[in-house]
């Protein structure tokens, strides 16, 4: 649509474009249009305000509509938040250049305060991209120009807020032109608050009283980093910077306050900008600042047409907009540079080879490529990697066999299970739905599915040799972190001669069914679809006790014999204890040997792994094994592989010839019939 841009997946009707005379540095050859700052007038002082009364209403007006200017040829236009950041807000090196990044990143900002159903922006960004400039600019721009209003600041430690309140805010407040400097109430340099009030006492440089109507009645200031901070304070802004960072505090539950300090009743009244690297996931913040990321996708929203945080989730890739690999007109320079990019940027490689040539370096240390990833991340999922040695598993097989599955297509499709013609014990039919509960990579051959067999009155799975599933089923008890626990199931194909597709997941399940019951019967319909037995954690009986009272108990697998402990050999239960060192050990290592035999890509052969499920694979990067309430994916595939390992009983089979083939003996130099 003409007029229209997209910035990560939302829309931005821009403004009218005025006639070429119209827009800035239109007047130029086409290779010297560029951004350039607008200068003050040498003769522009307090004194001579009233002289130059147009340039003051144009940068007024600039300030709150942006502009159109010329760039390399093509009209462009950047946001007011935009322009003043970039003409107005000197950074500690000087005032900011044009970046192309920037211009999308101010665009979504405006998005966000647009809709009246955001409370703003949730970004991860890479090292050192100046978000916090931004977010400080974003700041003085909102509180310096309405009455009544209040900003906050807070930051990963009260002392790394302060610095961004004094050193970055409060000096590029100082830097202002006087026309955009509010009347202020004390210092110039405060270190707390910078207070926009009436001076009680004060006189203007023309010896007239300041009246307090001239006063804006406003402030920014900054809090220490505490789970309440600004606590039942009215909000119009709210800078919330390296939220993936907390430590002494969670920005989970402090989001959870502060998010009522943005509202009027159901009307949002403020705007929050939250962002941030991430800290590995294990502590330091990045777990809890993941949910709210998670909470923030455009994708999924509520009744209200809300996301569940309200905020709306940003993300660039380090290598768009990374130092030192900008051309002359604010362009990223990504791939391979054009002659005269190169020139300009001297170097003849893009961002995004240079940035590979530092993680290739790191190949042989995990640990540090991990980091590398994390700090200069090329999509969101590197952004939230963990450090290897915090983890059970070999991590940097999971990350590459997600990096393959991101970009290979039709590996898995969604749907739903559903009883032919809504009778239950009928048939079990797979209807294809992109926002359906079941995720597949692989469907049974038509005459496997709905395999029962039937001994007297029992039912009994089918396919049981070859397929088995693990639950981590749910009651009505939240997680440790005060989130609800999803159920999670994965069917799992085992090793067979006959199929190549074998040691792989094949299903997925992860949902919260509003009743338990609906989860139960979802449960029974994978199982009858696929023909193969549930093992599941019998500490929460609602399936066990489900699945015996819909006649299904035959496909509930008791305890395998590899997590069976002296005392426990006796014990003929269905499905597994959540507890002990065995069955927990047993747990994590069943996975961990996955990952090293199935996952990512293989040394010797070159070929990638068939684990497809991502969400599967986070879980995995993340499991904490003395944490592991959280991690229903990693407690639910692992219960299928240990059922994989259960131990099957075969009749001995007797061998009797087939009397009409003729059979030979090959002894001596010629072959005789045996008769």
């Amino acid at each position: 649509m003409e007029g229209v841009i997209e910035v990560n997946g939302l829309q931005f009707k821009l403004p009218p474009k005025p006639k070429k005379k119209d827009i800035l540095f239109s007047n130029l050859k086409k290779r010297e249009q560029k951004w350039k700052r607008t200068e003050v007038p040498e003769t522009l002082y307090e004194d001579t305000a009233a002289q130059h009364a147009s340039f003051i209403q144009q940068e007024f007006n600039r300030r709150k509509n942006g502009v159109w200017f010329m760039n390399n040829g093509e009209p462009t236009y950047i946001t007011g938040e935009h322009y003043y950041y970039l003409n107005w807000c000197k950074l500690d090196i000087g005032y900011p250049e044009y970046r192309d990044r920037d211009r999308r990143f101010f665009i979504f900002w405006e998005i966000c305060k647009e809709d009246n159903n955001c409370f703003g922006m949730v970004m991860v960004k890479h090292r050192r991209e100046g978000a916090s400039y931004k977010g400080a600019s974003m700041l003085l721009n909102e509180i310096t120009s309405r009455y009544n209003s209040h900003g906050g600041i807070i930051s990963k430690t009260g002392v790394d807020a302060k610095a961004l309140f004094t050193d970055k805010l409060v000096y590029m407040f100082r830097q202002l032109p006087f026309f955009f400097q509010p009347i202020i109430d004390g210092s110039d340099n405060p270190k707390s608050t910078l207070s926009f009030n009436a001076p009680g006492q004060k006189i203007s440089k023309n010896f007239k009283k300041i009246v307090k109507s001239e006063a804006l009645n406003s402030k920014i200031d900054w809090r220490n980093t505490k789970d309440n901070s600004y606590d039942s304070v009215k909000l119009v802004r709210y800078l919330c910077d390296e939220g993936g960072k907390w430590v002494d505090a969670n920005v989970e539950k402090n989001w959870q306050v502060v998010r009522s300090c943005l509202t009027l009743g159901d009307r949002i009244i403020g705007k929050c900008f939250m962002p941030t690297t991430v800290n590995e996931m294990a502590d330091s913040g990045g777990e809890n600042f993941k949910n709210i990321w998670d909470d923030s996708s455009i994708e999924e929203r509520d009744g209200n047409g809300r996301t569940r945080s309200g905020m709306y989730s940003y993300f660039t890739p380090a290598y768009d907009g990374y130092e030192g690999f900008i051309d002359e007109y604010g362009m990223s320079v990504i791939d391979t540079p054009t002659k005269e990019q190169a020139k300009f940027i001297k170097k003849k490689i893009g961002a995004k080879e240079y940035l590979q040539n530092i993680r290739e370096a790191y190949k042989s240390n995990t640990t540090k490529l991990s980091e590398e990833k994390r700090q200069r991340p090329f999509s969101v999922e590197e952004a939230f990697r963990n450090d290897s040695l915090h983890s059970p598993f070999d991590v940097e097989k999971i990350y590459q066999q997600m990096d393959y599955n991101e970009v290979a297509e039709g590996l898995t499709v969604k749907g739903d299970f559903i009883w032919s013609k809504g009778v239950q014990d009928t048939e079990v039919k797979w209807i294809p739905n992109s926002r359906g509960k079941w995720e597949m990579a692989w469907l049974p051959p038509e005459k496997r599915r709905n395999d029962i067999k039937m001994k007297g009155a029992k039912k009994f799975p089918g396919n049981d040799i070859e397929l088995v599933a693990g639950c981590d089923p749910y009651d009505h008890d939240t997680t440790t972190d005060g989130r609800r626990s999803d159920a999670a199931c994965y069917v799992y194909k085992k090793f067979t001669m006959m199929d190549d597709f074998s040691n792989v997941f094949v299903c997925e399940y992860i949902a919260r069914p509003p009743k338990a019951e609906m989860f139960y019967e979802d449960m029974i319909k994978t199982c009858v679809y696929y023909g193969c037995q549930l093992l599941v954690e019998n500490n929460k009986v609602g399936v066990i006790k489900y699945f015996e009272r819909r006649g299904y108990g035959e496909y509930l697998m008791e305890r395998p014999e590899s997590t069976h402990t002296d005392s426990s050999r006796r014990q003929q239960t269905k499905g597994i204890p959540s507890t002990g060192v065995a069955v927990l050990n047993a747990q994590t290592e069943s996975i961990a040997s996955y990952v090293y035999d199935y996952v990512g890509q293989n040394p010797e052969t070159g070929e990638m792994g068939r684990c497809y499920f991502n969400r599967l694979l986070d879980d995995w990067s993340r499991f904490e094994p003395d944490n592991r309430t959280k991690y229903d994916a990693t407690v639910a595939s692992s219960l299928a592989l240990l059922a994989s390992q259960k131990h099957v009983l075969k009749k001995e089979i007797k061998v009797v010839p087939l009397t009409f083939i003729k059979r030979f003996s090959n002894k001596g130099v010629i072959s005789k019939r045996i008769k």
